[in-house]
């Protein structure tokens, strides 16, 4: 298993992909300094930045860059065939790709989030975005893993995901809150550093049980479609 991490970390490394997780925690902090320095009022500006920007746009995108490639790439290149020729259970495949995409991700986007909540309130709610966007980040890097096995085009369809159900159907249909992972995050952040900057629409045991949930059953479903995973790199 640690040779499926290290040959994933250095591959994810390695690529300009990665380039891409730069940007956006550069803004996130840039943007809660400047904002912070200027005197701004954190009632102002807290909410667009550590709720809109950070968890709305930062932690998924980040996760769905990530979670596609530790697996996409592979497909892409023709790597993962050469894996698979070996004799490993696909768990062992999978759960260590799926511990390095999570790891990646919660480190690029926890270290901002938490400067960007220290500056907007105190170290708590820092403490609580960081905490919570590490939990997010397992959440989503399950599903985007698992996306990246079951169709060729994992990342228009995480961006439908991130844009129009979390960012568009969740403003407008409460319903569909109960299965978005920025609500599950911002519930948990509510409850770890209660803050008016955030306010959790669905409850603490749905937003933990749900993002078991999704954990386990996308790491399952990703087993599973590995297992029956074509020969020749297909995908349906």
């Amino acid at each position: 298993m640690s040779t499926v991490s290290w040959i994933t970390a250095r591959g994810l490394f390695g690529r300009r992909r990665f380039l891409l997780l730069f940007p956006l925690p550069v803004l996130l902090v840039g943007l809660a300094v400047l904002a912070r320095s200027a005197g701004v009022d954190a009632a102002q500006w807290g909410q667009p930045v550590v709720y809109g920007l950070g968890l709305g746009v930062l932690l998924p995108v980040t996760a769905l860059i990530v979670g596609t490639g530790v697996l996409g790439s592979e497909i892409d290149d023709g790597t993962l065939l050469h894996i698979l020729t070996k004799p490993l259970p696909r768990w062992q495949i999978v759960l260590p790709k799926l511990a390095v995409a999570t790891g990646v991700t919660a480190l690029t986007v926890a270290v901002p989030l938490y400067v960007a909540g220290v500056l907007a309130e105190s170290v708590r709610f820092g403490l609580g975005l960081a905490a919570a966007s590490a939990v997010g980040a397992l959440a989503y890097s399950a599903f985007f893993l698992a996306l990246s096995l079951l169709t060729r085009r994992p990342v228009l369809l995480g961006l439908v995901y991130v844009l129009i159900w979390e960012g568009l159907l969740t403003n407008i249909v409460s319903g569909t809150r109960t299965l978005s992972v920025q609500q599950y995050v911002v519930t948990l952040t509510d409850r770890m550093a209660p803050s008016v900057l955030l306010d959790g629409s669905v409850s603490l045991p749905v937003a933990i049980v749900m993002t078991v949930l999704f954990t386990l059953g996308f790491t399952a479903l990703a087993i599973r479609r590995l297992r029956t995973f074509s020969v020749a790199g297909e995908t349906s």
